[in-house]
């Protein structure tokens, strides 16, 4: 029987941004978003569904995992038109979708009705796009559209940010960490650190690959499971939070030698083997 036979499927949440450490590490951006891609592949191709919080910048992470998921789509089912089966119909359609995408109310409120419009064709039957309001909560589409386009301020970027890595805890089983900018972030601090902390602070299985820098290896150092990277680096605001948590408080099913290797090494190879066997111990 096959390790995908054997596995309950899940939700996995992906939390990733830019690493400034790259090129200390001899890394380029391409590695990071190979990285990404080796585990999302994985996970689709598994029977997983993801989740992310990110933004629709060019070139993005959150692009990215939408070309994935149509490439895993579940298979296709028959979907009736008529009125009587529209609720079924919806519910199907939502099955297909391998990828959540939680937009925080501070990130869509900037989006036209017309921007709105072409990302829902763009990704119909391969994403489940979740609008949220500032509390955190599911909008419809139709009620975004009432709301006029606006643009957030400081204070409203930290607590719908905040928000919207709550609602998004809640929906998923485990959490995956990659890089994460330490520089010019919005919200109380770094996005990566904060879906970090809300996972340990669940005790949901948590899996640190800090060999592409960031904030991840920060966090990695913080529960000791890393060196210090040579060089002066900015402590970011939240990063004290991280110093009540030790290797235990992963909960991954990994030992404390594995989550090292996973903490410090960017080559796939190594970290790869490791992830896949704390997901299957799940």
């Amino acid at each position: 029987m096959t390790t995908q036979e054997n596995r309950k499927p899940k939700t996995i949440g992906i939390s990733i941004s830019d690493s400034s450490d790259m090129k200390a590490l001899g890394l380029g951006n391409g590695h990071l978003r190979d990285a990404m891609t080796e585990v999302a592949t994985y996970l689709l191709a598994s029977g997983d569904d993801l989740a992310y919080g990110g933004d629709l910048r060019e070139n993005g992470f959150t692009w990215t995992l939408f070309e994935l998921a149509s490439r895993y789509t579940k298979p296709s089912v028959f979907i009736s038109h008529s009125h009587d089966d529209r609720e079924l119909a919806d519910d199907l359609v939502e099955q297909l979708r391998r990828v959540a995408n939680y937009f925080a109310w501070p990130v869509h409120i900037r989006m036209t009705n017309d921007n709105l419009d072409l990302l829902a064709g763009e990704v119909d039957n391969v994403a489940d796009l979740k609008f949220l309001d500032m509390e955190g909560d599911l909008m419809t589409m139709e009620r975004r559209r009432e709301i006029p386009t606006s643009e957030p301020d400081e204070a409203t970027w930290a607590e719908g940010l905040t928000a919207m890595r709550r609602t998004m805890q809640d929906a998923i089983d485990a959490r995956i960490l990659l890089g994460g900018r330490i520089e010019n972030y919005k919200g109380r601090m770094p996005g990566v650190a904060e879906e970090a902390l809300l996972s340990l602070q669940s005790g949901q299985p948590v899996f640190l690959l800090g060999g592409f820098g960031g904030c991840t290896r920060d966090i990695a150092e913080t529960l000791g499971l890393a060196d210090t990277l040579a060089g002066s680096r900015p402590r970011w605001q939240g990063l004290p939070e991280f110093d009540d948590y030790g290797p235990e408080s992963l909960n991954n099913r990994l030992s404390a030698e594995e989550n090292r290797i996973l903490a410090q090494t960017p080559y796939i190879d190594q970290w790869l083997p490791m992830l896949l066997r704390g997901l299957r111990r799940l």
